[in-house]
């Protein structure tokens, strides 16, 4: 890599007052806490910032990767060639405006949350205590105990390849199971809006406590983990299928399928990245072999 496309980068984010760290370790960023280094990481701390740098690295053919919180992701050990564009706490903004929520792609979910609970408002409380980002969050439609970013967000702005803004609709986003149109096109959403509804602040947080608790007794959090790391195939349940597989428990290295909950990999005794690639490989191979049903991988593969 040319280290003058580097520089550039690095002097165009410090014009910004962005932060500039270089052969970041990436285990520092990731849930999993599991990765080699990057060449050069920028914290981001505004769009026009992020419009500049994008642009440049399409312009230069720089390899970039946009990352959030890390809570979905795994990355190699070898590390990333490029420059990670991170959008977390730095571009984290939080406001509320009647009934909607207008946030910045780097908030944490669980802030958010948190927002709309001193706010009394309702419609977010499913997504307490789901790790990770606003942006992360929409562009993989995150869900859990019934309810889908798609119910509740009503836009976002993002960004193009060449650095321009766009402001898309829900019904432009092609919001579904665990996909988005994010997921298919290189956009990266800048900032989000959720409309949610007014309700009471007793009921509202009781709601999320609740959610919170089945969390700490069904998932191991007590582990590094990408959550979960299959998608639900239809019809069915990726942790019913591995568990009847008798995969719980089964190991690679420092790698599990959790005894917790077999549809989470856990970085149970510091893992590599090849001892997660293991375990998720003998686990897809295994449930197919029994079952006929290929799994598909829900974590994002970095390398």
């Amino acid at each position: 890599m040319n280290s003058n496309d580097y520089a550039l980068l690095a002097q165009t984010a410090q014009s910004y007052g962005a932060q500039v760290l270089y052969d970041e370790p990436m285990n520092k960023h990731t849930s999993f806490k599991i990765g080699g280094r990057c060449d050069i990481m920028i914290k981001i701390n505004c769009e026009k910032l992020l419009c500049e740098l994008v642009r440049h690295c399409n312009e230069n053919s720089v390899p970039y990767y946009i990352i959030g919180r890390g809570s979905n992701i795994l990355v190699s050990d070898e590390g990333l060639r490029g420059a990670v564009l991170l959008l977390g706490s730095d571009f984290g903004s939080v406001r509320v405006r009647g009934d909607e929520i207008i946030c910045n792609a780097g908030a944490s979910l669980s802030a958010v949350c948190r927002v709309a609970l001193e706010n009394s408002l309702t419609g977010l409380e499913f997504a307490y205590g789901i790790p990770g980002s606003v942006g992360g969050a929409v562009f993989m439609n995150a869900g859990a105990y019934g309810g889908e970013m798609k119910d509740v967000v009503v836009s976002c702005r993002c960004i193009d390849e060449q650095g321009r803004i766009k402001e898309l609709s829900n019904d432009k986003m092609e919001l579904s199971y665990r996909h988005s149109i994010f997921s298919e096109k290189k956009l990266c959403i800048t900032s989000v809006t959720f409309k949610l509804k007014k309700g009471d602040k007793e009921a509202i947080n009781s709601r999320m406590e609740e959610l919170m608790e089945r969390r700490r007794k069904k998932q191991p959090l007590e582990y590094p983990s990408a959550g979960s790391t299959f998608k639900r195939p239809k019809g069915d349940f990726a942790a019913r299928l591995i568990e009847e597989c008798g995969l719980k428990g089964a190991s690679c290295g420092g790698a599990e399928v959790s005894t917790k909950h077999s549809g989470f990999v856990i970085n149970r005794d510091n893992a590599t990245f090849d001892d997660v690639m293991g375990v998720m490989s003998m686990v897809k191979q295994r449930v197919f072999e029994q079952t006929g049903i290929a799994l598909e991988c829900e974590i994002l593969i970095m390398k």
